[in-house]
């Protein structure tokens, strides 16, 4: 029987742990590559310092982990929180490392309306327990704003009712700050809007408004939930400028409509409210715009889709770089316990190898005596390479005899001298030619000056600032002129002037006569 189990053992395919696990991943992928998971975040620190987040999803019987790589933690509508009850979309895949399995995310929803208006209201508890909905800290509108402030999209149907509502009532100055309105930005940027607002100088090239208006158009619970974030809601309250909420529609609500100085049920409420005179806006221009801008939404909806379905055919870098992220992750986090086992380690071995005087003692009179041998060595290889190099010069020395080498640097003298000669011959040549056009040069700056021309009887025409007078057009009755003569300057009052300059006759072909020059200007 013993031997039977030996032979049954001996026929059994063997795999190696690499390929049991990824035949594993393989099956869990092919069989769950999209999956929707609802389950309540457990485990949640924030985003690891790689920027991808790690945690598990549970329920009253069960539990599965869960991570949400940095490009897709970006592009999350909603922030993960501990204890949220989500609905995760994505794959499921194994991580053979561990051997576990878990769920990588491409989106997270809250799991309904509930779960937000529960978190909604938690927070509104929070804030008004702190005294921000108090109408006490509220400031009053100015009554005339000369600079108004909107933070807003700058694409958008809200932003355009706003300005004409606003010019059709009160012309003024509007700055707009543009930020995203909807997306997991909108909070981060209208908070960076509002504190930019409150940055600005009276007196700098942009002039601090003295109203803001936060504004966008209606929408669901989850298309206005950046505006119900706590940074924003705080710096809105810290905020010294008087602040008008216009987000949504009448029925909607966020918290900053608690937080704010006033709140406008629409946007176009909110310019009406900013400036004291009411007018009609153009309900046409305003529909039109509206029908163009959901048009061309759900054209770019439509062409976003089919993208993502030709993408689908294709590895996503998540996928393909999924267990080299998750290695480096855990190779990050054991760089440091390494660090400090690796110093014991070389601190424990330094210790058991402690020099002694006597080792010391006994290493110097080693090396001392490996020097002595070198040197020995050494000595006697220069002796014998002295030797050797002065035998060559003897034999070569009785070779040589001093008369070639006398005629040889008789010739080189003769050369050298020759070539000095028709060195200094060339260098006075060169020195010649040079004087040369130096003399026509002067000659030609003397022919080619203006001192010259007045030297024989004309005058050089300035106004008072020094600028040449070319025509009489340029000249103004009464006016300051200064002539320039050949022995000095002088001044003169101009009697008439801006006459219609007179074409430049064409030049005669004919010789003049001696003595009639000409003018130059």
């Amino acid at each position: 029987m013993s031997e039977a189990a030996t032979e049954s053992r001996s026929n059994a395919t063997e795999y190696t742990v690499s390929e049991i696990s990824g035949a594993l991943k393989r099956t869990v992928e092919d069989a769950f590559g999209n999956v929707r998971v609802r389950g309540e975040i457990s485990g949640y620190r924030g985003p690891h310092s790689s920027g991808h987040a790690y945690f598990a999803l549970k329920d009253d019987r069960a539990r599965i982990d869960a991570v949400v790589w940095k490009t897709t933690m970006s592009r999350l509508k909603f922030r993960p929180e501990e204890g949220m009850e989500v609905i995760a979309s994505g794959r499921l895949t194994t991580y053979p490392g561990k051997s576990n399995y878990q769920i990588v995310i491409d989106n997270l929803e809250p799991a309904g309306a509930g779960a937000l208006m529960a978190l909604l209201e938690e927070r509104k508890r929070r804030l008004q327990a702190e005294g921000l909905f108090d109408t006490g800290r509220k400031r009053r509108l100015p009554f005339m704003p000369r600079v108004i402030g909107v933070v807003t999209s700058p694409t958008g149907s809200v932003i355009r009712d706003i300005i004409h509502r606003i010019k059709d009532r009160f012309p003024l100055h509007v700055l707009v700050w543009p930020v995203r309105v909807q997306g997991e930005t909108t909070a981060k940027e209208v908070t960076a809007a509002v504190n930019g607002f409150n940055a600005l100088t009276w007196d700098g090239a942009a002039r601090q408004p003295d109203l803001l208006i936060v504004a966008r158009g209606g929408g669901s619970l989850e298309d206005l939930w950046g505006f119900n974030d706590e940074g924003l809601a705080r710096a809105v309250a810290d905020s010294h400028i008087p602040i008008i909420s216009a987000v949504g529609h009448e029925t909607d609500w966020t918290l900053i409509d608690f937080v704010a100085d006033m709140r406008a049920p629409t946007p176009t409420g909110a310019a009406e409210i900013a400036v004291p005179v009411k007018a009609d806006l153009e309900a046409t221009l305003a529909s039109l715009g509206a029908r163009l801008n959901a048009c061309a939404s759900r054209n770019l909806e439509r062409k976003r889709q089919a993208v993502r379905a030709a993408a689908r055919a294709l590895p996503s870098p998540d996928q393909l770089l999924a267990l080299p992220r998750r290695r480096f992750d855990e190779a990050t986090s054991r760089l440091g316990r390494g660090l400090t086992v690796s110093i014991e380690r070389k601190r424990a071995r330094l210790d058991r190898q402690r020099l002694t005087p006597a080792t010391l003692s006994r290493r110097l009179n080693e090396t001392r005596t490996l020097t002595g041998r070198d040197i020995a060595r050494a000595r006697a290889a220069f002796f014998a390479i002295v030797r050797q190099g002065r035998a060559r010069f003897q034999r070569n020395a009785a070779r040589l005899s001093p008369a070639p080498i006398v005629r040889r640097q008789k010739l080189l003298a003769d050369t050298l001298a020759g070539l000095t000669r028709r060195q200094e011959q060339a260098m006075e040549r060169r020195l010649d030619r040079l004087r040369a056009a130096l003399t026509q040069a002067d000659r030609l700056l003397a022919t080619l000056s203006h001192k010259a021309v007045l030297a024989r009887g004309f005058a050089l025409v300035k106004d008072a600032d020094g600028a040449v007078i070319k025509r009489v057009a340029e000249l103004a009755p009464g006016a300051v002129l200064q002539l320039e003569f050949a022995d000095g300057n002088a001044e003169a009052i101009a009697t008439s002037g801006g006459a219609r300059p007179k074409l430049a006759a064409k030049p005669s072909t004919k010789p003049k006569e001696p003595g009639n020059q000409g003018s130059l200007f």
